[in-house]
């Protein structure tokens, strides 16, 4: 019974992480999305990041409520391992571990969706929201990674980079997350 719990649980709890956490991007880069991702992503959010804007004001031009409500989300979803006699301390850790990976997971979605907008359709109708979306990412990579034979590979050296970072991150917290 507690594998399907826990299924239920993560599946979930990043489904909302995900929409918190794009909402804290979106914010954070001054990008704006277009109706239909800002109707869903506030619908499904509000109700958690509203409140806590009462005790956790934005500040900087960064919507501190989001991050902190994924976290939130995260941490209540990393506590199930309470359950089979995981101390506090070492759930805390997996669910800080679990955030990086999901805000490293979704920069990847978010470039994956980038490349198969290129190829398949790049005048897409959100495929300028997610350039925008990519572009802190990208912009420094392509400084240092200019196109060969016209040919951007800056979308493959971020995804090969985020790759190390969970690598890395793997060998910093072990851990069932």
């Amino acid at each position: 019974m507690l594998p399907i719990l826990q299924l239920i649980v993560d599946t979930v709890a990043t489904i909302l992480g995900a929409v918190l956490l794009l909402r804290f991007w979106m914010q954070a880069i001054r990008v704006r999305p277009p109706s239909s991702v800002a109707q869903f992503t506030f619908t499904l959010s509000d109700w958690l990041v509203k409140p806590l804007r009462r005790i956790v004001p934005g500040a900087g031009g960064y919507d501190w409520a989001s991050l902190i409500a994924a976290f939130l989300v995260v941490l209540l979803a990393t506590s199930i391992y309470l359950l089979a006699g995981v101390s506090g301390e070492q759930v805390f850790l997996f669910a800080l571990a679990r955030f990086i990976k999901w805000i490293i997971y979704g920069f990847v979605a978010l470039l994956i969706i980038e490349a198969i907008f290129s190829w398949v359709n790049p005048h897409a109708p959100l495929a300028p929201f997610v350039h925008e979306l990519n572009a802190p990412l990208l912009r420094p990579i392509r400084r240092v990674v200019p196109p060969i034979g016209g040919l951007d590979l800056s979308v493959l050296v971020a995804v090969l980079l985020l790759q190390i970072a969970l690598y890395l991150l793997r060998i910093v917290i072990p851990g069932p997350y």
